[in-house]
């Protein structure tokens, strides 16, 4: 019988702590694996075997640091996780086995005044779709994570009113997509996605607390803590794109005057260079001719660097995370937004913080979302069914 703290419900722990430990980061050495479980190495080594002759994991000869090693991953048929992402002009969708391999992804436009029925159709048909793609049983599907830009109560799972897609205030995403797919939804906005992506596959790998700052239709912030993501009581935590900086300023969609938003985001940013470009202009475009020199392009990217650096100091000096990854679509713009930040962020935040910051460009550029929804349902599902054994390993 296995009784709490006897040496099979610690084993049994021990198991489960390694195959997670694999499943959030796709593959790990042994070595790697006994670092970050704090198991000592000869339990690590027994956990393996095991494992591996119960068909749970494979390992693979590989090499770390000029030394051959053996990477530890999680069998590429125990399941299949699908991330979906909503975003403001977009539906994303990609499926993923428990190595982190990505089977199969594509990407459609989505009308931001479509309403919430339509998007759940078309995310079904595009789901169901990839998923016969790849070849795989649809009964591997493990679990969904979906990403909508706007805040998600925490309690109700209810999008709120502030949401990017008026048309889908009030509407349950994780309850209407669990119904049609028949599997656990994991629900959350789009910057916590962008977070988990980044720390999962990205430019913040290894980071325990850290910030992703996505900036394109709005202005948000995922907050890592100590490796998880930090949402608040309420499910609003992050929101720095409604921090005031004019109270005399343009009407944000919150209510409020000149909020960072206002001075950021993409719809209040393209006007700005409609009168030298023309109607029809595109932020990809705008840094594009950046990037060529154009005057104009230049200079309002790095306005709106700076002015982004005032989220990214409050950030710095309430939270204090070692990186703050920047994503969105003028992330693209590279130095050309980074470096006014940088210089700027020294007025906003503590000497003491911003010494300790690093300011980086997200890695996984309009696919963060989807692979940040895939993290999801790799840190929120239970446990997959592990070897029985009479006696724990030596």
């Amino acid at each position: 019988m296995e009784t709490p703290g006897s040496q099979t419900s610690l084993h049994r722990a021990n198991l489960e702590r390694v195959v997670r430990a694999v499943r959030m980061a796709g593959s790990l050495t042994q070595a790697e694996i006994a670092r970050s479980t704090g198991l000592s190495a000869a339990t690590v080594s027994n956990i393996v075997r095991e494992l591996k002759e119960s068909g749970t994991v494979e390992v693979t000869p590989t090499s770390a640091g000029g030394r051959r090693a053996r990477s530890i991953s999680l069998s590429g048929d125990a399941g299949i996780v699908v991330g979906v992402d909503f975003g403001h002009t977009h539906l994303r969708v990609a499926i993923a086995n428990l190595a982190h391999e990505v089977l199969a992804e594509d990407a459609e436009p989505l009308d931001v005044d479509s309403s919430a029925g339509t998007g759940f159709d078309r995310a079904e048909r595009m789901v169901r779709r990839l998923i016969a793609a790849t070849g795989a049983d649809p009964g591997k599907v493990l679990g969904v994570g979906l990403g909508v830009p706007g805040p998600i109560d925490g309690e109700s799972g209810i999008i709120g009113a502030t949401s990017m897609l008026p048309g889908w205030v009030g509407s349950h995403p994780g309850k209407e997509m669990s119904e049609r797919l028949g599997v656990p939804v994991h629900v959350d906005n789009d910057a916590n996605l962008g977070a988990l992506g980044e720390l999962v596959w990205g430019a913040a790998r290894g980071v325990a607390d850290l910030a992703y700052l996505k900036v394109a239709g709005g202005v948000g912030a995922g907050l890592v803590m100590g490796g998880r993501i930090y949402r608040g009581p309420g499910g609003t935590a992050g929101e720095v794109g409604h921090l005031t900086l004019d109270e005399s300023g343009p009407v944000c969609r919150c209510g409020n005057r000149g909020c960072l938003e206002t001075f950021a985001a993409v719809p209040y940013v393209l006007p700005l260079l409609t009168p030298a470009h023309g109607p029809g202009l595109t932020m990809e475009r705008v840094v594009a001719l950046a990037r060529e020199g154009d005057p104009g392009c230049r200079r309002v990217i790095a306005d709106t660097g700076r002015h982004v650096a005032v989220g990214v100091g409050a950030l710095c000096n309430l939270l204090n995370p070692r990186v703050v990854v920047v994503g969105g679509e003028i992330a693209e713009a590279g130095e050309l937004l980074l470096a006014p930040l940088r210089a700027a962020l020294t007025r906003y935040a503590i000497p003491t913080a911003a010494r300790r910051l690093t300011v980086v460009k997200g890695a996984l550029g309009a696919r963060a979302e989807v692979l940040g929804a895939i993290a999801l349902v790799l840190s929120e599902m239970g446990e997959p069914a592990l070897p029985a054994r009479n006696a724990p390993a030596p």
